[in-house]
């Protein structure tokens, strides 16, 4: 949080909302955006397929109609394809450029293809600017237990992913 905040304040200035334009102008943000929807989709579940074909993936073979679920949770934490999956690491982003169009299907939160969550664009805008504006106006903190024992951030499995221990954020204005 310390290098999204430091990067937000040396490009756009402290305490202030982040306009649209200045997404792109802020890469660290960008890939902490990233690294979150990796690990935490909002969904654990795509939407279901359908075969058209019998095929065969990775050895196993799907047969013609059957149903399809892509678990994007589970792809967001394969070591096959994340050094050190369950670790929260942006900086993975800055080295590899990877979007959330599923080009490589490496991080595909809102889908791929034709089928493409028509949301995503807008989705993905206001989750840099409200992100980029709560951590840029505000000075955030942990209570002394939680600093200690570190946030609980298991997930309880459902339709959407929420935390299993809700967080609740207190800030304190900078």
């Amino acid at each position: 949080m310390a290098k999204a905040c430091a990067e937000l304040g040396r490009v756009i200035g402290e305490r202030r909302n982040i306009e649209e334009s200045e997404i792109g102008q802020l890469p660290y943000l960008q890939a902490v955006v990233k690294e979150t929807f990796r690990l935490h989709p909002p969904a654990p579940l795509l939407l279901p397929r359908r075969a058209e074909k019998t095929t065969e993936i990775m050895g196993y073979t799907i047969p013609n109609g059957s149903r399809v679920l892509i678990n994007i949770w589970a792809m967001g934490r394969d070591a096959n394809i994340w050094p050190e999956p369950d670790k929260f690491t942006p900086e993975r982003f800055l080295v590899k450029a990877v979007d959330f169009k599923g080009g490589d299907f490496e991080l595909i939160p809102f889908g791929a293809g034709r089928r493409i969550c028509p949301g995503m664009p807008l989705a993905i805008r206001m989750v840099h600017l409200v992100l980029g504006s709560l951590l840029n106006q505000f000075k955030w903190s942990l209570p002394d237990e939680l600093e200690r024992n570190g946030v609980d951030m298991t997930e309880k499995v459902g339709v959407t992913l929420v935390k299993a221990v809700p967080l609740r954020a207190i800030p304190s204005h900078v």
